[in-house]
């Protein structure tokens, strides 16, 4: 009787344990967020997911929510498809090795491990990607206060290629203009892998990503190229301006799209 006594008080010791850890770990994740990223006046998401990683729907789904709560929010959600999982049973066919590259670039900056599913948010901060109290914690403390920086773009389909108006404010010496082109919607059936059977639903998916290099700071213009399968419903353009050295993302914004000719773009 007393070694089983003994047994529970040690079981519950252990999960008293676990308990106090987990709650810990969920403060310290809040805290180097709120300390990170808050102030900056906007939020940009970078989920890293596959279709052949069994834990990755959850993450998907969380961000579809997001995306489909943001309203006119400043929350741009963008999901990068990894291709280090294509050699387990299944190959992603929305997979590019470019993702799986900005992924172990952002892995070297935070000093993070390389993982699916996992968010970084503005280039300053990661979490598991299915870890709903770390995404809306970072969403409120991100789009609290005013960005240093702003971004406006202005585009126009010329066949394959978009033409690009660009203008920002702010210190841009150390920045990159990257352009995603992003498909909002897709549904696709996994037929062997870790997801075997399952249909899966991507929201968010980047099948583009291109850098520019900013050589007319305030304003200029880019060509980018379009994906075949690109269409004026269906997908958008978002573009971001990061600092090359240490990955913060300083402003974010979308693209425009106009039919006729350009208009000049007006500074709020």
């Amino acid at each position: 009787m007393k070694r089983i006594q003994l047994t529970m008080l040690c079981a519950l010791a252990v999960i008293l344990l676990l308990t106090a850890t987990l709650a810990n770990r969920s403060m310290a994740s809040k805290s180097s967020i709120s300390q990170t990223i808050k102030g900056d006046g906007f939020v940009v998401l970078e989920l890293f997911t596959s279709e052949g990683c069994s834990s990755c729907p959850p993450a998907d789904e969380l961000l579809a929510k997001v995306q489909r709560e943001a309203g006119d929010k400043p929350v741009y959600a963008l999901s990068y498809h990894v291709d280090y999982w294509d050699n387990q049973g299944w190959r992603d066919v929305f997979s590019n090795p470019d993702y799986s590259k900005r992924q172990y670039q952002y892995a070297s900056k935070l000093r993070a491990q390389v993982y699916t599913p996992q968010v970084v948010v503005n280039g300053k901060t990661e979490f598991v990607g299915s870890n709903a109290s770390a995404m809306n914690y970072a969403i409120a403390s991100g789009i609290s206060g005013s960005a240093v920086n702003t971004l406006q773009l202005q585009g126009k389909q010329q066949g394959a290629k978009m033409s690009l108006n660009y203008q920002v404010t702010g210190k841009t010496t150390d920045d990159e203009l990257l352009i995603a082109i992003v498909q909002k919607n897709a549904v696709h059936q996994i037929k062997r892998g870790e997801n075997e059977g399952r249909t899966l639903s991507h929201a968010q998916i980047v099948r583009s990503l291109q850098t520019f290099q900013l050589d007319q700071p305030e304003k200029g213009k880019i060509s980018i190229e379009l994906p075949k399968a690109y269409s004026a419903t269906g997908w958008e353009i978002i573009g971001l301006l990061q600092d090359r050295k240490s990955s913060a993302i300083h402003s974010a914004t979308r693209a425009i799209v106009t039919a006729g000719e350009f208009k000049d773009i007006k500074v709020k």
